[in-house]
């Protein structure tokens, strides 16, 4: 087996790799406006209701419209997965790692294309889509080897005269529901690990960007996965989401999005349905709230740079996205003040022009939140720049510092999943660990100082998920920093990590008496 090392990142300085990302846009700009089925059983579906996608820089500019399932739909979608997972199940784990790989290549091939598609539909700058799209790829080869890793089960005693034997076997039909901000890895990675679990799916993308996830489906499908394995049901939330999620034949339910639903689908899914033969079981990765931590012994260049890049890529909307910067009042001032410099930086824009660093958020609804916290934080802060919004052409919310926010205030402990930070003075390092802990999530966090004391202090006491020294607080790659977090941040099922598979799977112990 070939030793698995992450797809690189495209470097965009080079002029052929501008070339070829524009050689994807014109490929996505030759298929924009189409009409997308539901695929049911390998069947194409069409329904007159339909979820229409747009460009979020350009609300003129029509990505696709995508059939919309509904409850009768969903329930044949259920039915023909339930019948599939019968023969899925037993088809041999190196066949379904093979799909994976196969997959995974077609679209190394097309990489640009989907990236491209990405910055149509997501609103990505050219580097996060080509990221969002490199750690599609990272977890069709991961998890395609983690298969081959765990298919023989795990070594257990046996006594003279017995034979022992522990291995893991699917669950059954799985519920995938996606988010936009990650469209094609989020969705990907939920979506092949549970199916080279040997399961068989309902995939539910997220409406904003439905069109990256029906385009997925037909790798799917050029990779020789059997009909009937995935099914792509996008609907609404309210009829189709709640109906799957309290289906008797629902085995698990694997859930990228907000707090809010989050919490729902877990208590829902804790209902036993008449039929139900199980509990459920619920992968959750919910959000965050998540904090730099800068001490004064640290780099106060890298500290400021490492807010501002974790603040203000891809327009903040990252559930890993740095809201808070916990700053040491020894160092406050400098902080703040380089990272408004190097705010003032920054280009907002049409992210296929490659020049502009934030593109637009994600819809009308996500751009008014935003807006509603800018006003918050102008009651609790002090707005040091940013602060103004346009979507009269696209989504349009400029990065946003507030300077000396008190760590109770809405803005410290709220989402907002936008561009802005919230920036709070703490007395000394324990202090700033104590705000960095003080909200209801667990995600992501990092620490910037030179201090070995106070940077194993934090590895035991800052309370998240995924914690990073001397470094921004997002991009966790697969493989190499597996990714999920505590409390209201999920169940923290750590995806691209080693045991991320184990939670599609259910572990059976078999005896013989020789």
């Amino acid at each position: 087996m070939i030793p698995y090392k992450h797809e690189p990142f495209t470097d965009f300085s080079q002029k052929d790799n501008q070339k070829a990302f524009k050689e994807g846009l014109k490929a996505v700009g030759s298929y924009l406006g189409q009409d997308y089925p539901l695929i049911i059983g390998g069947e194409r579906v069409t329904t007159e209701d339909k979820i229409v996608s747009v460009n979020p820089a350009n609300k003129e500019e029509l990505i696709g419209r995508v059939s919309k399932a509904d409850k009768d739909l969903a329930e044949k979608a259920m039915n023909v997965a339930y019948d599939t997972f019968q023969t899925w199940r037993k088809v041999k784990p190196e066949t379904r790692a093979d799909i994976l790989f196969r997959a995974s290549a077609i679209v190394r091939r097309r990489k640009h294309e989907f990236s491209a598609l990405l910055t149509k539909e997501a609103g990505k700058p050219w580097k996060e889509a080509d990221a969002d799209t490199a750690e599609a790829i990272d977890f069709m080869e991961y998890y395609g080897r983690q298969m081959l890793r765990i298919k023989d089960g795990f070594p257990v005693e046996s006594r003279p005269g017995e034979y022992n034997q522990f291995n893991y076997i699917p669950l059954g039909v799985g519920v995938v529901i996606s988010p936009w901000n990650f469209a094609f890895a989020i969705m990907a990675g939920t979506a092949v690990a549970a199916i080279v679990s040997g399961n068989t799916v309902l995939l539910k993308p997220a409406s904003t960007t439905s069109v990256v996830a029906a385009k997925f489906i037909e790798v799917l499908e050029e990779a020789g996965l059997p009909a009937g394995v995935i099914n792509y049901v996008p609907g609404s939330g309210a009829e189709v989401g709640d109906y799957l999620v309290d289906h008797p034949k629902t085995r698990f339910i694997s859930f990228t999005g907000s707090r809010e639903v989050g919490t729902r689908i877990y208590e829902r899914a804790a209902m036993v349905h008449k039929g139900q033969k199980w509990l459920k079981r619920v992968i959750a990765e919910m959000g965050g709230k998540d904090t730099i931590v800068v001490d004064s012994e640290g780099d106060l260049e890298l500290a400021a740079q490492s807010i501002v890049a974790s603040a203000f890529g891809f327009s903040g909307q990252k559930c890993s996205a740095c809201s808070r910067a916990v700053i040491v009042e020894d160092v406050y001032d400098r902080v703040l003040d380089r990272a408004v410099e190097l705010t003032k930086e920054l280009t907002v824009g049409d992210p296929v022009d490659n020049d502009n660093f934030m593109g637009p958020v994600i819809d009308q609804a996500s751009f008014d939140k935003i807006m509603s916290y800018v006003e918050i934080g102008k009651e609790e802060g002090k707005l040091m720049i940013g602060g103004e919004g346009d979507n009269s052409k696209g989504f349009f919310v400029k990065p946003t510092i507030f300077a000396d926010v008190a760590p109770d205030a809405r803005l410290m402990q709220e989402e907002i999943f936008g561009p802005v930070v919230a920036f709070s003075k703490a007395k000394d390092f324990d202090h700033a660990l104590e705000i960095a802990n003080n909200t209801e999530y667990g995600l992501t966090g990092a620490v910037i100082t030179n201090n070995r004391a106070k940077i194993e202090q934090a590895r035991e006491d800052f309370h998240v998920g995924n914690l990073y020294f001397n470094r921004g607080c997002t991009g966790a790659i697969v493989g190499y920093q597996p990714f999920g977090g505590f409390n209201m941040s999920g169940t923290d099922s750590k995806a691209g990590g080693p045991d991320y598979l184990l939670l599609h799977m259910q572990a059976k112990t078999t005896s013989e008496t020789l």
